[in-house]
């Protein structure tokens, strides 16, 4: 509340009372802001700290898998002739492979039919049955039906009608026109000897005057005519390949089964008597990046707790400290995590980390001795399983004791909302001080305005006593002589 300043004291009231608000705003302010700065800081150092903590425990959880120590690397000598996948239930070996002969579906032209566009061909109405052989003991026999009527008697009817219903059999068709006319073409891409196209018509109605009998699109598979007849453009075959020496058949190009746990992709015919080498062995690679992930993970982690709970120097200056330099959650987390790595587990080859070259450093952090480690890999693969994988492996226990930090509700999580609250309080502190000091600084105008008057008052009272007692007959007397 700004007034009238000075008038009757002289005295410079907006400076006094800025000064004195002033005063009395900023050891708090300051306060305030040195509190908020610090609980920020500490909000975003431990948002790092549970990223880095669910970092690693991401590792943990993709190294405590049993699978991964069962896994199998395979390998091709030619990928671009046979690819190859092995199950965890391959056996390690190396095999010999020659491809004889590619797995290859039927494909069959029907009989040419006379279609133009001023006199395209016209179906007598019937059903059409299309059929693949299926092999077995005794073989079987797969097939679906159309129904051609007026709806769909031309040649693009009956296409579109076997297109539609053979979807799910792998059996389409299309139209090609040769010498003789037009032709239905029909593909399966169901593979394997005995899975041959055939067509048959059950039912059909007698042609009228200019249609083509149904049964013109008739074909039995097997018999290849020439001219206008139907004839076979590819039989369906299975695939023929040798394995050591032993002869394989396959339905598909996809050989499953004939080595336990491998399947083998065959993309083109070897050239004869020059065989390509297949191999199966453990996968030491895939399980050494898992062990490095585990390890960068872990370093990561130290790295934030390094770099949050240390007091660095700076030159002559003041030194640079963590946002949680002194905090116990953190020293408490570190201690855990250090005192689960070096204790020693079981009584084989494999007990503690050090035993596979895995080693700390003066700064906390993990360091992977390479050859060590592939010499444990090579001679003690299976304990290597053990020692991180299962309930009471190091993954599960280290996972163990870093959920309650992480988990909801955990101690971060709580951590975080106190901190959070923390602000949420300053913000607080601050409007009532905002108002506090507004109250004061009302206060004081009324108060040195209240004394500007009264001083103004007591003023003029003595220009009128001083101007009365002038105006006394002895101090006229006075004044004369």
């Amino acid at each position: 509340m700004a007034g009238v300043t000075g008038i009757g004291s002289g005295i410079d009231i907006d400076g006094i009372v800025s000064s004195m608000v002033a005063a009395e705003r900023a050891p708090k302010e300051t306060q305030l802001a040195n509190l908020e700065k610090k609980t920020t800081t500490q909000i975003t150092a431990v948002g790092a700290l549970k990223s880095a903590v669910s970092a690693f425990q991401t590792a943990l959880e993709s190294l405590n898998k049993p699978e991964l120590f069962q896994a199998r690397s395979a390998t091709s000598s030619k990928t671009d002739l046979v690819g190859i996948t092995a199950s965890t239930t391959a056996g390690a070996g190396s095999y010999q492979v020659e491809v004889k002969s590619l797995a290859s579906g039927s494909k069959v032209a029907l009989a040419a039919i006379s279609n133009t566009t001023e006199a395209p061909a016209a179906f007598a109405s019937g059903t059409l049955s299309i059929s693949l052989g299926v092999p077995g003991s005794p073989p079987t026999t797969e097939s679906f039906s159309i129904t051609v009527d007026e709806s769909n008697n031309s040649l693009a009817g009956v296409r579109d009608a076997i297109n539609a219903s053979g979807n799910e059999m792998g059996v389409s068709a299309t139209i090609v026109t040769d010498e003789e006319g037009s032709r239905l073409v029909l593909s399966s891409s169901k593979t394997g000897a005995g899975r041959d196209i055939r067509l048959s018509v059950p039912d059909e109605v007698a042609a009228e005057t200019g249609q083509t009998a149904l049964s013109s699109l008739a074909f039995d598979g097997a018999a290849s005519s020439t001219g206008a007849g139907p004839r076979v453009l590819s039989s369906a075959e299975s695939a023929e390949l040798t394995i050591d020496g032993l002869r394989v058949l396959s339905e598909t190009n996809k050989v499953e089964g004939a080595i336990e746990g491998v399947t083998l992709d065959l993309k083109a015919e070897t050239a004869d008597n020059e065989p390509l080498t297949i191999g199966v062995v453990v996968d030491e690679a895939g399980v050494k990046k898992q062990v490095q992930s585990f390890v960068d993970a872990y370093n990561k982690l130290i790295g934030v707790i390094n770099a949050q709970t240390k007091v660095a120097p700076v030159g002559g200056g003041a030194p640079v400290t963590g946002a949680l330099v002194g905090d116990a959650t953190a020293r408490t987390l570190l201690g855990t995590i250090r005192n689960e790595l070096v204790n020693i587990q079981g009584d084989g080859a494999i007990r503690a980390l050090t035993d596979m070259g895995i080693t700390t450093q003066k700064d906390g952090t993990l360091a992977i001795d390479s050859d060590k480690l592939d010499k444990t890999l090579a001679g003690s693969f299976e304990q290597l399983s053990g020692f991180f994988t299962g309930d009471t492996g190091l993954a599960a226990r280290l996972d163990d004791k870093l959920k309650p930090y992480t988990e909801t509700g955990g101690i971060l999580e709580q951590r975080n909302k106190v901190m959070t609250e923390t602000i949420s309080g300053i913000d607080k502190q601050k409007e009532d001080l905002t108002r506090r000091i507004a109250s004061l600084q009302e206060r004081l105008y009324k108060q040195f305005n209240a004394m500007d008057l009264l001083v103004g008052q007591l003023s003029n009272t003595s220009s009128s006593l001083l101007a009365s007692l002038d105006n006394l007959p002895w101090a006229a007397n006075n004044s004369k002589s």
